[in-house]
């Protein structure tokens, strides 16, 4: 088993009059590039090799540094010229200390830049690889952005990379183009809000275009622009940030509308203070838009030109909704599973003997890795409390489907469909299997 390396270059570098700065497109196509991502709670997952290394990130508009903040027992990377800073960002807690490390060489396919600059936190503060289910390495924003165009088709999911030189939008009748500002390197937009059920008052906000954030909306409490929670919410913890995790009261909203389209009903998440201190700096700042409403689009994310163009898919006016059950699930890592293999064969010498053939089925089993899934925490007087699952427990089943035929996704999307679904799950509690039912409970 190989140990986590982090293999620290102090020589000096001598670079070359003709050194690349920035991202590329290399080869004999300069001008477009494609590739694949997942999309796991609603956050792009891409490949990127560092130095040769393969990692996976999080494609987030909403940072302006690229971080690595998980390295397991399996990865080695060597980091070039180095040294020791500070990082804040999002929660109550105190700056975080970090690698910084510059001249390393990141490509995704064709997409290449050889003098790029990471922040490596030793400490995974965000514990992601468990809550999505996959190892996620680190988080990537501007630096990849800044130098080209890129078309995130989120149903098909799929990225273009193009040359801002070169390309040329579609004619789209269905497109709607709007302007953003930069602060801090961050993309903000102005969009509007119906905050109230009775009558129809909008109120003007600007907000962050953060991919990187898997709800659907953030707003700030703020009392000069009457942005306060509705009364209905439930209070709980939105995330973990770079200084501490991010609470909150997670609520319902009647619209929410950027450029042309009225996106009615979307899940609302307004943020505490304490939490916030370090991103209302740039106090015109109002929240942020999430995964949740850009997977609702295709979007060109024009860094170059300061413009994003959305043009709605068929997610878009699919139902907003928050966990239903009180479960906070987890990847547990890899369990064996024993699965039987049946094959079957046709014995020819008997079908010589009297004309007719034979089928014989022969019965094994194989044992293989499969994932494995735990109860991290059970909210309160949740659904699943009142049925009385616990934390730390494993879930083997769920409707009668075992555990490990789910992604992560797939069980919080469970928990997500529709209010009073029955869900019945099998579980183990201390080396026994338990059986409990449940319906889902709408809270808002």
């Amino acid at each position: 088993m190989k140990k986590i390396s982090i293999l620290i270059v102090l020589l000096c570098l001598f670079h070359k009059t003709n050194a690349q700065f920035g991202f590329q497109i290399e080869g004999s196509n300069q001008n477009r590039e494609q590739i694949s991502f997942q999309l796991i709670n609603n956050l792009v997952i891409i490949p990127i090799e560092i130095n040769g290394d393969k990692l996976s990130f999080i494609l987030d508009t909403g940072v302006n540094k690229t971080i690595i903040f998980n390295l397991s027992k399996n990865d080695s990377i060597g980091l070039l010229n180095t040294k020791k800073v500070s990082l804040r960002g999002l929660g109550k807690g105190k700056a975080v200390d970090a690698i910084l490390s510059r001249n390393n060489t990141f490509k995704i396919k064709s997409v290449v830049s050889k003098n790029e600059t990471v922040y490596v936190i030793l400490k995974d503060y965000f514990d992601l690889s468990s809550k999505m289910g996959i190892t996620i390495h680190g988080i990537i924003g501007y630096n990849l952005f800044k130098d080209f165009i890129l078309k995130i088709n989120y149903k098909t999911k799929k990225i273009d990379f193009y040359n801002p030189k070169t390309y040329k939008y579609p004619k789209c009748r269905k497109c709607e183009t709007i302007p953003f500002q930069f602060y801090r390197r961050k993309p903000f937009v102005i969009a509007k809000v119906q905050l109230d059920t009775v009558g129809d008052t909008e109120t003007e906000v600007k907000m962050l275009i953060d991919s990187g954030g898997s709800d659907a909306i953030w707003l700030f409490e703020n009392s000069k622009e009457n942005i306060k929670t509705p009364k209905r919410f439930f209070n709980d913890i939105l995330g973990e940030g770079l200084s501490g995790p991010i609470f909150g009261n997670r609520s319902r909203i009647p619209k929410f509308k950027i450029g042309k389209f009225e996106i009615e009903n979307p899940t609302v998440s307004f943020l505490d203070s304490a939490s916030t201190h370090n991103a209302r700096k740039f106090k015109q700042r109002n929240g942020s838009i999430g995964g949740n409403i850009l997977k609702r689009f295709k979007v060109w994310v024009d860094y170059p030109n300061k413009k994003i163009t959305l043009k709605k898919n068929g997610s878009f006016k699919s139902e907003f909704n928050y966990d239903m059950s009180g479960l906070d699930v987890a990847y547990n890592g890899k369990q064996i599973v024993k699965e039987i293999v049946t094959q079957s064969y046709s014995n020819s010498y008997d079908q010589e003997m009297d004309g007719k053939s034979s089928i014989s089925f022969v019965t094994n089993y194989s044992f293989n890795f499969k994932s494995s899934f735990i109860i991290r925490k059970v909210v309160k007087n949740s659904a699943a409390y009142k049925a009385g699952l616990l934390n730390d427990d494993i879930i083997l089943k769920i409707n009668g489907v075992p555990a490990y035929e789910f992604t992560l996704s797939d069980i919080i999307n469970r928990f997500q469909e529709r209010d009073k679904k029955r869900i019945r799950m099998t579980i183990l509690r201390n080396g026994i299997k338990m059986k409990f039912e449940f319906r889902l409970e709408k809270k808002i």
